[in-house]
């Protein structure tokens, strides 16, 4: 196994809700990963509210997914 020894600001420490001084590389993957997919969802629910899809009803949902599906199934063919 080895051991590395990374600096990290305390500004990204918070960031990524690293408190201890040593932690596991999979651990570290785990964190920053999340920390990333939070970003990620934050910016898809501010896109859909400035676009107003965040009014979209179930069905309307449905209709798009099932119009996606069938133009990808058209392009294969």
């Amino acid at each position: 196994m080895k051991t590395l020894s990374v600096t990290i600001s305390d500004e990204d420490a918070a960031k990524y809700e690293l408190s201890a001084d040593q932690i596991d590389f999979e651990e570290l993957m785990k964190k920053i990963r999340s920390h990333r997919a939070k970003e990620a969802l934050d910016a898809m629910h501010r896109i859909a509210k400035e676009t107003g899809l965040d009014k979209m009803t179930m069905e309307e949902i449905d209709a798009e997914i099932q119009a996606a599906r069938n133009a990808q199934r058209s392009n294969r063919h």
